[in-house]
């Protein structure tokens, strides 16, 4: 059973908890759910920050963007990795979000080929995207980060630590990491970019 009269602080809300795959046999609150959205989290964590990603490992493909997601989330729901058919607050329209994803995917080729910016400038504008594309029914923020870590990880960077503890709740980090979101989607990417070299 789920206990959803306190919800959790979270860009996108749960507000259809069907595809849960945690035992069915006892109460979850919200908040039990995000511990074991990050339990899962960490797990991909090792696997993509411990140490650089090869190209092999992460190609940056489309299916490889959605195998992500699910390697993030699939011990919690059944919906982990699949795009999503619903519409959200936010994000772009259902129907889009192949196409943009795939837009995504080949912009970042052509950035890399041609050096268009550098790798913290590359890793935020993947970051800004896939926040703004929002391709799943819920978690894109963190696969967001996760994108763009990845991404720096690779390239001999370190990744940025996002304290995600506090971005799912009000208070003045997580304000200032949603205006330099809502700055880049008017291609104002200074203060994002900054916020990528944050490192561990």
């Amino acid at each position: 059973m789920i206990d959803s009269t306190k919800p959790i602080d979270d860009a996108t809300p749960y507000h259809d908890l069907s595809g849960l795959k945690l035992p069915k046999n006892k109460t979850y609150m919200l908040s039990d759910i995000y511990i074991k959205e990050a339990e899962n989290i960490a797990i991909a964590t090792l696997k993509y920050l411990s140490a650089p990603p090869s190209k092999k490992e992460a190609p940056f493909s489309y299916d490889w963007m959605l195998k992500l997601h699910e390697e993030m989330f699939c011990n919690v729901w059944d919906w982990a990795g699949k795009l999503r058919h619903n519409e959200l607050s936010i994000g772009i329209k259902a129907y889009l979000v192949p196409m943009e994803l795939k837009k995504l995917v080949d912009d970042l080729a052509f950035w890399v080929k041609h050096k268009t910016y550098d790798h913290y400038e590359i890793a935020a504008r993947i970051h800004h995207r896939a926040v703004f594309i929002h391709p799943f029914s819920n978690g894109n923020g963190r696969w967001s980060r996760m994108l763009a870590n990845i991404y720096l990880r690779q390239n001999g960077l370190m990744p940025v630590k996002w304290q995600e503890d506090l971005l799912a709740k009000e208070n003045p980090k997580r304000s200032d990491y949603i205006q330099a979101l809502k700055k880049a989607d008017q291609s104002d990417f200074a203060d994002l970019i900054t916020m990528h070299h944050q490192t561990y």
